[in-house]
């Protein structure tokens, strides 16, 4: 069958993300003997004519829309990133007969509603790789998909789901093959690293989280080995820049622990990077033994250091836990961005300065504090029980595809804006989220590409605030 596959994530901030799902499906539907294209609308000035000629040039049985972000996650600055899919699926619709797919993250955690809203006719709940395949079978036979796990379809105006588990990395590749898909030098020239996933599932039960509704919470490992032997053939076809975006790659400890040490036995030209390490699982021996590897930044995913909070957000770790993986921080060079959520259940002003105090004394210069305001409350989540519960969410699921957030009644917000706005303006070192909105990050991006500035980009931040403060720049 003709297959086309159309990559809809076009966010470049604050650096464009290299789609390593839908490339995977891509890689597997043509493993299964399909002709399959890929439109990667990241870069393209004219979206909708670039899809207009890839529908002519292939005429596709099955279009598949990867659909990554709902949203940007940001409640004083939102976009609705699911409405650009609209217009998508319309030109789609004018053009063809086809079979219309939506996959991808954001499809996983709000199914029904996204097939409401985009009237595509099915969905990929589960494994991409496993799952996309297979609907391609059945419907080339004439057959529903009802019988396969990971699917969502409609019925006229129901909306139906088979939700059962599917099995990935049991075998196939951890990486795809980026080069034969998407224009590789567009995304490393801003900046962008190569990913690579561990695992999948998460044990974690975080009030706010969709992951154990993306990937289950049962952990599926890839072998050490194996994520070993994709590091280093990454390294082999002139990758430099990977970063682990396992949801937690600490998390078992052990499987962590011996990644890193096999990439410190064969020490691959690369540098490493992960952004979510969980601080119950950081010591001076994972840490020692990831700079062995090549690790040039790691971030910490704490989002308060009030036991209050932490424990109303019930991210499993306490405040000491928080104090000591900074102890180990501190023992250790490896720069490290410490990201942080103001705002949430049980949050007032005295938690917020137990934040912001702990962000003063143990986040180092060198190193950067990320701060978010308020948390998207998507269907399904604690987040969204506590968020009724409380009175503050009225609107029906399908309502919630706009970007809806909870902010703790306990706390003002002009005050908590007012407060972030004085911390940073006293520490370089400290971004939120309106500082990697700016218009003209990727523009630095690919300044910084083209002067030889070594990722992460963000270990530079205090330098490139003082900047743009001494160009009269407000950041």
């Amino acid at each position: 069958m003709n297959i086309l596959i159309v990559i809809t994530n076009r966010y470049k901030n604050p650096v464009p993300v290299m789609p390593i799902g839908a490339c995977s499906v891509a890689d597997a539907v043509a493993k299964a003997g399909h002709n399959v294209r890929v439109l990667d609308l990241m870069f393209m000035r004219n979206p909708l004519g670039a899809l207009e000629t890839e529908l002519d040039k292939l005429n596709p049985d099955i279009v598949g829309l990867s659909v990554r972000n709902i949203d940007n996650n940001d409640m004083q600055n939102p976009v609705a990133f699911f409405k650009d899919v609209k217009p998508l699926v319309d030109t789609i619709r004018s053009r063809t007969r086809t079979t219309l797919v939506l996959g991808g993250a954001a499809v996983a955690v709000m199914p029904e509603e996204l097939l409401h809203y985009t009237e595509a006719d099915c969905a990929v709940l589960g494994d991409g790789e496993v799952v996309f395949p297979e609907l391609i079978k059945a419907l080339s036979q004439g057959r529903m998909p009802d019988q396969i796990p990971g699917i969502a379809w409609r019925e006229g105006n129901i909306c139906k789901k088979n939700s059962d588990a599917v099995t990935r990395f049991q075998s196939g590749s951890l990486v795809p093959d980026f080069h034969r898909w998407i224009n590789v030098h567009a995304y490393v020239s801003r900046m962008s690293t190569v990913p690579v996933q561990t695992k999948l599932g998460c044990h974690f039960k975080c009030v706010y989280c969709t992951y154990r509704k993306i990937e289950g919470h049962d952990y599926r490992l890839s072998a050490s080995g194996s994520v070993v032997d994709a590091i280093q053939n990454l390294a082999a076809m002139g990758f430099r820049d990977i970063e682990f975006v396992d949801n937690v790659f600490n998390s078992p400890y052990d499987h962590a622990l011996a990644i890193c040490e096999g990439l410190a036995r064969v020490r691959p030209d690369v540098r490493l990077q992960s952004l979510e390490l969980n601080p119950l699982f950081i010591d001076d021996d994972l840490l020692t033994v990831m700079e062995k590897a090549g690790f040039v930044g790691i971030g910490i995913t704490v989002e308060s250091a009030s036991g209050i909070v932490l424990e109303k957000l019930n991210k499993g770790f306490n405040a000491e836990d928080v104090l000591k993986a900074a102890g180990v921080i501190q023992r250790h060079t490896l720069p490290c961005l410490w990201i942080f959520m103001l705002g949430g259940p049980g949050e007032t002003e005295e938690t917020v300065r137990e934040t912001l105090l702990f962000a003063e004394r143990f986040v180092h210069p060198e190193d950067v504090a990320f701060f978010t305001i308020g948390i998207r409350i998507y269907p399904g989540t604690e987040l969204e029980q506590i968020a009724r519960k409380e009175k503050v969410l009225a609107l029906s699921p399908e309502e919630m595809l706009e970007p809806v957030f909870y902010f703790s009644s306990d706390l003002d917000l002009g005050w908590l804006i007012h407060t972030l706005h004085k911390e940073m303006a006293a520490h370089m070192n400290y971004i939120n989220s309106d500082t990697i909105g700016f218009s003209f990050l990727p523009i630095m991006n690919r300044l910084g590409y083209g002067l030889g500035v070594v990722p992460p980009l963000w270990k530079h931040t205090r330098f490139i605030r003082r900047g743009l403060r001494f160009f009269g720049m407000d950041v």
